[in-house]
């Protein structure tokens, strides 16, 4: 079983476009959708969608509409009640895929309750074989939330953990890989961030400076990185090597989620027992997939179609000078 944990949940409602986005004027959609939303859900519909077994963990009052909808979906879910509504986001999709997003902060949690959902965690956690901990943190919940979590877990269940993925932002992500997780997924502008050494165009147009900012993450105690990088596909970096996944151009309809899926398809592939350079593969297949669906629509595996990813074996490189930073805005869940 794989367990997520996904603190900020939203319904997710995502609204296409016929034209441009026109800021200040009145435009009619062609299509909206609702999802139940946040990373660690998208994660399990995915995963779910392919018939893996799953469990979504998240807080949450039973009868609110996203506990509601993973219901109605048949996800399986465990919410734990916060006596508070869950916050909706906003994508509005245009038709050359750009994706634009308001994203609400959610609701607070007390330390009660960030307490009761660790626990939560611990209790479920037992059994799985990946333990992916996703997506922003609501207010009131510190920076360290997961590297807690990840240590606790460890603590609690020694040689019986499961492995620990984190797909987050900011100071969340940073944290974590502090705490050695066997897995982070970031994105060009998280990756960016997280290094300190390189932009996120500098990032998507050289997979070299991917594996220099992945390499410190890696000797400090990370066990992978799995880089995804919108149209010029993700990058997986380990101790044993470096690979460059390559998908077909394509006009995306909405790329909504579909990180949550490129991590979902390599999360399936690891407990398929496949190689490093596989999963990549079955991540780049989910999330172009995914980038092709209207939405937070997310792909089953038979959607997929991994034999048109290229995956090249990256020969470790020279240190290589560094370029001024920059900060993009996050877009996380």
């Amino acid at each position: 079983m794989i367990v997520t944990l996904t603190p900020n949940p939203s319904l997710d409602r995502t609204i296409e476009l016929a034209g441009p986005l026109e800021r200040g004027e009145v435009q009619r959609a062609v299509a909206a959708h609702s999802e139940p939303g946040g990373k660690g859900v998208n994660i399990c519909r995915a995963l779910n969608a392919s018939g893996i077994s799953t469990l979504a963990i998240l807080p949450g009052d039973a009868d609110d509409p996203v506990l509601l909808a993973l219901t109605s979906n048949h996800i399986p879910h465990v919410g734990l009640p916060i006596g508070a509504p869950l916050r909706s986001n906003v994508a509005i999709t245009e038709p050359d895929g750009t994706t634009t997003k308001l994203n609400e902060p959610g609701p607070a949690l007390s330390a009660q309750q960030q307490q009761s959902l660790i626990e939560l965690v611990l209790d479920q956690a037992v059994g799985a074989s990946w333990l992916v901990l996703a997506g922003s943190v609501p207010p009131g919940v510190p920076d360290d939330f997961y590297a807690s979590i990840i240590s606790e877990v460890r603590d609690r269940l020694g040689a019986n953990a499961p492995k620990i993925a984190v797909d987050s932002s900011g100071g969340p992500l940073a944290a974590a890989a502090l705490a050695h997780p066997d897995l982070l997924k970031p994105n060009a502008e998280e990756l960016a961030e997280l290094s300190g050494q390189f932009d996120a165009d500098t990032l998507e147009a050289n997979p070299a400076r991917v594996i220099e900012a992945a390499r410190p993450l890696i000797a400090g105690g990370v066990g992978a990185v799995l880089a995804t990088l919108g149209a010029k596909g993700a990058v997986l970096v380990t101790a044993a090597g470096s690979w460059l996944a390559s998908t077909a151009p394509m006009v995306a309809v909405s790329t909504v989620g579909a990180g949550d899926s490129a991590l979902a398809g390599y999360l399936l592939s690891t407990n398929a027992g496949a190689s490093a350079p596989d999963c990549l593969r079955q991540a780049a297949a989910h999330g172009a997939a995914a980038a092709s669906l209207p939405g937070s629509t997310v792909p089953a595996l038979h959607q997929t179609d991994p034999s048109t990813v290229t995956v090249t074996d990256l020969a470790p490189e020279p240190a290589l000078p560094s370029v001024p930073a920059t900060h993009p805005k996050e877009d996380d869940q």
